[in-house]
């Protein structure tokens, strides 16, 4: 059941890797230049406000957190962040493969 939940939540994640990757491209195309949004520019342009609510948590609570790393996965490419995440996911809820003994043989 846990290993539904990480393959969910892998997939789910690489749905919105995906969907970034496309509207990368399509700006890297209308400026004729390559374009990676930062994930906290698409994030405060889906929703500022859970963006806002989400770094006052954070900083309240773990400031160097906030400063350090939360930072800098908000200026990494939205759409890289989200396949690492949706591979280590994967990985996590991945069935190791059956190996037989003798007596599979």
């Amino acid at each position: 059941m846990i290993r539904f939940v990480f393959r969910l939540l892998a997939t789910i994640s690489l749905a919105v890797a995906v969907i970034l990757a496309v509207l990368d491209a399509t700006r890297s195309v209308a400026m004729s230049k390559l374009v990676l949004a930062p994930l906290g520019e698409s994030w405060k342009t889906l929703s500022p406000a859970s963006l806002e609510s989400v770094r006052a948590a954070v900083e309240g609570r773990w400031p160097l957190l906030w400063d350090i790393v939360a930072m800098w996965l908000l200026s990494a490419p939205g759409s890289i962040v989200f396949a690492v995440l949706a591979f280590l996911l994967y990985a996590v809820g991945h069935r190791p493969a059956h190996r037989g003994g003798l007596a599979a043989q």
